[in-house]
């Protein structure tokens, strides 16, 4: 037939009707020549041959987190693949181009003959599980397991990396309710074995983008001995966010709610911080999230945190910055999401806001005056002369200093804060260290 055209294009003009026969008949050689000539691709070959159906018949099921889940989808994958294909290797997909394809896109353009993408080696990357843990997870690569019924499937894994900030999870399959088992089963897992678990976590933002992260933080550890308040106030403290956390079954059989609010406030460097610190050393089985500075935009993604991994707590330090009085500025988008998210938090969950405030004088009152917000505000002032002997005591407890009266320090220091006497006593060691003294160590 093409011929017969071809004869019609030499003898007259092409009419419309010949020029559509002469394209559908050049397609039709094109593809015939194109599945004479195919070699057959690994690629296609490692997917339809598991899973028992062409590629373009595939369904595929993929779900999306934030980069910093890495670990945690790693994780989940890897307890499937334990309990369902323990056996069972990671792949990859060679090209230059792979990071910037879609998979489906690269497996239908392998399986046709065109570009590149080929069988290769699965990808690594070095992702963290604790302040000093990592682990390797996959950054690009596929394997081949079973559903929970037996059906063969395929489990494709995405890392975040400098063109994509989230990571993925696909599942191929011959059916896609058959996906969808498998990638729940894995999201399920991933919640099992959540590595933010119990760890202090940070939320910060890398150079790149704008990409966020999450950081892991060394949990304090600290004694009520290095805590020094005016008297009661640690203990109302340690009553209010403490000891609930020991009682929290009990609190709700009695009708009680859990969630609880703490406000420290006082000037610059009377302790706020560094009482929270020894909060946390306290609250070991807790969850803790930090928020400071430009972090303080994360508050939705650390109150869901914090609701995702109760017992936990949500530390937001000089809440000032986002939640100031709203008579004496307009607001703020983060001021109504923080009280958005402290109020979406159901009172029978375990979760502890700590926020602390130099200024709080100019925090908005809806905030400060709510019950189920801040339950406790706390001043944390300038110390008196006896907590200024206690703190010249704590910070000098390690050295040998010629300082048998710390009467006329004491006196002299009237007005000044905690802070400021820490960085007394460590003048004053590097003043005997100028002078050539022994060693000040105890």
């Amino acid at each position: 037939m093409t011929c017969a055209i071809l004869e019609r294009v030499t003898e007259h003009t092409l009419d419309r009707d010949a020029a559509l026969e002469l394209a559908r008949s050049l397609r039709d050689v094109l593809r015939s020549a194109q599945q004479a000539l195919a070699v057959g691709s690994p690629l296609q070959d490692m997917l339809t041959g598991h899973i028992g159906c062409p590629v373009s018949e595939i369904p595929n099921v993929l779900e999306r987190w934030p980069g910093w889940e890495h670990a945690n989808l790693q994780r989940g994958v890897d307890a499937y693949l334990a309990q369902h294909s323990p056996d069972a290797t990671w792949f990859g997909i060679g090209g230059g181009t792979r990071m910037f394809q879609d998979l489906m896109d690269m497996i239908t353009m392998a399986a046709e003959g065109h570009g590149t993408f080929a069988l290769g080696a699965a990808d690594y990357a070095s992702v963290a599980t604790g302040p000093d843990r990592t682990m390797d997870a996959v950054r690009f690569g596929l394997i081949r397991t079973v559903a929970p019924d037996g059906t063969p499937v395929v489990v494709a894994v995405r890392g975040p990396s400098e063109h994509e900030l989230e990571c993925s999870l696909r599942v191929l399959a011959a059916d896609r309710a058959t996906a969808t088992a498998v990638r729940e089963r894995i999201s399920a897992l991933m919640r099992e074995h959540d590595v933010f678990r119990g760890q202090i976590l940070a939320f910060g933002f890398s150079e790149h983008r704008g990409n966020e992260l999450v950081t892991f933080l060394p949990r304090p550890k600290l004694t009520a001995a290095e805590v020094v308040l005016p008297p009661g106030v640690l203990d109302s403290v340690e009553r209010h966010v403490v000891l609930p956390a020991g009682r929290a079954a009990a609190l709700l059989a009695a009708g009680q709610h859990l969630k609880r609010g703490l406000l420290l406030h006082g000037p610059p460097g009377t302790g706020k911080t560094h009482t929270v610190r020894y909060l946390l050393s306290r609250l070991t089985g807790s969850t803790v999230v930090m928020m400071s500075g430009r972090a303080l935009a994360k508050i939705p993604a650390a109150t869901t945190l914090a609701r995702r991994l109760q017992p936990s707590v949500v530390v937001v330090e000089d809440v000032d910055l986002i939640a100031q009085d709203r008579s004496l500025t307009d607001g703020g988008p983060l001021l109504f999401e923080l009280l958005n998210e402290m109020d979406g938090v159901g009172a029978d969950a375990d979760v502890t806001f700590m926020l602390t405030t130099n200024r709080v004088e100019t925090l908005e009152h809806a905030l400060t005056d709510r019950p189920g917000r801040v339950d406790l505000a706390v001043e944390v002032p300038r110390p008196d002369a006896h907590g200024r002997e206690q703190l010249l005591r704590l910070y000098t407890r390690d050295v040998r200093l010629d300082l048998p009266d710390p009467g006329p320090v004491v006196a002299a220091t009237e007005g000044a804060t905690a802070s400021f006497i820490r960085e007394l006593a460590r003048r004053a060691v590097l003043v005997a260290l100028d002078r050539g003294d022994e060693a000040p160590v105890q």
